[in-house]
């Protein structure tokens, strides 16, 4: 069938995007689903800071490709193989398919699943196939999933289903946002009643994150950012303290700002300054865990000795450090029952052909979680 998509071919195009126009709208055949593969209609798509780090050159992937990794979706069509969806069925898209089979998924950490990984990296679907083409071209698919798009085909593995209660642009959310940000702290922290936290870099992860830790109960919750507008949506989400790091002088103002140390500092803007805040702010015994996805060049440094004698750990969080297929309706239930209130991290809707000018908005740091809505 022929399809409308958002087709990247050359990396590092200067911004304003919506002038050099990296991504092209363009018509793309797209091949019917094979074995353990379904076709779905997007109904919504978020933009995240994971497309623009392929956009910009930051995060490396192969071109030709169709972007776009986090989405709500209708069934249309089921492959052979597939018996527990239908057409019509609600569908969260999750960005790395997990096999089931690996050792990382037997061990409950689908985040690492090894097929999965190799996939993603060589752009195709977790079964090995490329559904997207123009003529004789074969399109490189964006972690399995290519959601800027009207519509695509993906392993079933790459999908979750959820009940329709819940509108399409709200549901996009949990495929990346809140899957990676709320499961940083349910997941990888733990964190428990009484706790303290520090989330620096407050975009739709960030503010995610900081939502499950107030709803875990952690006492005091420091939100750190550049913009003084989502410092203020913090506030208003639950945050105790607020920092802006243009006002910081030195550790001792930060102490200050932040009311001390906490048990647990997250990063999750994907930026060496953002974790070495993250780690200041972190206590003696405490850890510090990273979500976010810089470039793979970026590094940091740290004293081996304050590591030991202050027996602090840093952890990495990849896809929630959970298992989607069973996080996702967690956190939807705990969103309808008033806990989790992510529709308060809704940006602006843009539409497909807008999709350059909505890279723009995100690039300039005082979005949300914007969405292309189809």
């Amino acid at each position: 069938m022929k399809i409308r998509a958002a087709l990247l071919r050359e990396v590092g195009m200067a911004a304003p995007y919506a002038e050099s126009r990296p991504l092209r709208i363009t018509e793309v055949e797209l091949d019917p689903p094979g074995f353990g593969e379904v076709l779905i209609k997007i109904k919504a798509a978020g933009l995240c800071h994971s497309d623009l780090s392929v956009i910009n050159g930051d995060r490396p992937r192969g071109v030709p490709i169709v972007l776009g990794h986090e989405s709500s979706a209708e069934v249309v069509q089921v492959g052979g193989g597939v018996s527990d969806l239908q057409p019509g069925d609600h569908v969260v898209m999750v960005f790395v398919p997990a096999c089931g089979c690996c050792n990382p998924c037997m061990q409950a950490r689908p985040a690492l699943c090894e097929p999965g990984a190799a996939a993603n990296t060589q752009g195709t679907l977790l079964g090995g196939a490329r559904r997207l083409h123009i003529g004789d071209e074969y399109l490189n698919h964006h972690t399995g999933v290519s959601c800027f798009a009207d519509h695509a085909v993906v392993s079933r593995r790459s999908c979750v289903k959820v009940l329709a209660d819940i509108t399409h642009r709200e549901a996009a959310l949990f495929g990346c946002a809140v899957l990676t940000g709320a499961g940083a702290v349910i997941n990888r922290a733990r964190i428990r009643v009484g706790d303290t936290a520090a989330i620096v870099g407050l975009g739709g992860v960030g503010l995610s994150a900081l939502l499950a830790a107030v709803a875990g109960g952690a006492r005091r919750v420091v939100a750190v950012d550049l913009s003084d507008e989502k410092l203020a949506l913090a506030t208003q989400l639950g945050a105790t303290h607020a920092v802006n790091p243009r006002h910081v002088k030195s550790d001792a103002d930060l102490y200050e700002m932040a009311g001390g140390q906490v048990d647990y500092g997250f990063d999750m803007a994907g930026a060496v300054p953002a974790f070495e805040t993250a780690y200041k702010l972190t206590r003696r015994g405490g850890v510090t865990i990273t979500s976010g996805l810089p470039n793979p060049k970026s590094s940091f440094s740290l004293s081996l000795s304050q590591l030991v004698g202050e027996e602090r750990e840093i952890r990495g969080s990849y896809l929630g450090s959970g298992v989607p297929a069973i996080d996702i309706g967690r956190y939807i239930d705990l969103y309808k029952a008033g806990r989790l209130p992510v529709d308060r991290l809704l940006g602006k809707s843009f539409s497909l052909d807008q999709v350059n000018e909505g890279f723009d908005h995100l690039a300039s740091g005082g979005s949300l979680r914007d969405a292309i809505v189809f």
